[in-house]
């Protein structure tokens, strides 16, 4: 028997709900598709018994059949965008934080003086 990852063990509650919804949705998208369990597998490369485990969003599956199974739906293009640092809101709000310290604490850079008259 495997050793259950510590990961896993932490995994916050809300992260294994989006897991299940994430799982749900994707087993809606190869039914509505009419394709069964085995072809899916299949395309995917996995076993069914995977495929079913991912469909129940079980967190052992790995990222990579996940994004198979999004590859196959067309939707690989979004996995990237899920971490896109314009949508880092915590890194964000960090960036506005510093830069208020910042403008509080130090002068402009020099290129935004503006110039006194005769100035170039």
């Amino acid at each position: 028997m495997s050793k259950r990852s510590e990961a896993i063990d932490a995994m916050p509650s809300a992260v294994l709900v989006q897991l299940r919804e994430l799982g749900e949705n994707l087993s809606i998208a190869r039914k509505r598709r009419r394709e069964p369990r085995k072809a899916w597998a299949q395309r995917i490369g996995v076993s069914e018994p995977t495929l079913a485990r991912m469909e129940k969003g079980d967190p052992s599956v790995s990222m990579g059949v996940y994004a198979t199974a999004l590859w196959l739906m067309g939707r690989a293009q979004a996995l990237a965008a899920l971490a896109a640092p314009e949508h880092d809101q915590g890194a964000l709000e960090e960036a506005v934080r510093a830069a208020q310290g910042r403008a509080v604490r130090s002068k402009r850079p020099s290129v935004y003086k503006i110039p006194k008259a005769g100035e170039p």
